[in-house]
């Protein structure tokens, strides 16, 4: 659209100061922490100050911390099963070799606690 020389900025539908105001608003609505329309979440350019429990969810969420995570927990699972056989090892059953769960070992190891207890009593 050309001007023509009797034409002023204020007789067009947008002006050189509309279009200015226009994108200031646009930036300056990016930048700020307020929810855009229709959004729940906030757009900030800023960078972020994470708190404290932020900041571990999001280091707890990498493949690296994951997989050292699943490896710590494998091995106390290990030394769980382990001092649960040798446990076992320790408590008379008939058969000897006879599958016992674990709550079944901790209840039978109270029930021989017992017993040699009220033996050494006698």
């Amino acid at each position: 659209m050309m001007l023509s020389p009797e034409q002023t900025d204020s007789d067009l539908p947008w002006s050189q100061s509309d279009a200015e105001t226009m994108l200031n608003d646009i930036k300056v609505g990016c930048i700020t922490d307020e929810p855009m329309e229709g959004e729940g979440k906030t757009k900030s350019l800023a960078p972020q100050t994470l708190s404290r429990e932020e900041k571990r969810r999001r280091r707890r969420a990498t493949a690296k911390y994951r997989s050292a995570h699943a490896t710590r927990e494998r091995i106390r699972v290990e030394a769980f099963n382990v001092a649960f056989a040798e446990l076992r090892k320790l408590l008379p059953t008939l058969p000897p070799d006879k599958k016992l769960s674990k709550i079944e070992i901790l209840r039978l190891a109270i029930c021989y606690i017992s017993y040699l207890n009220h033996v050494l009593d006698v």
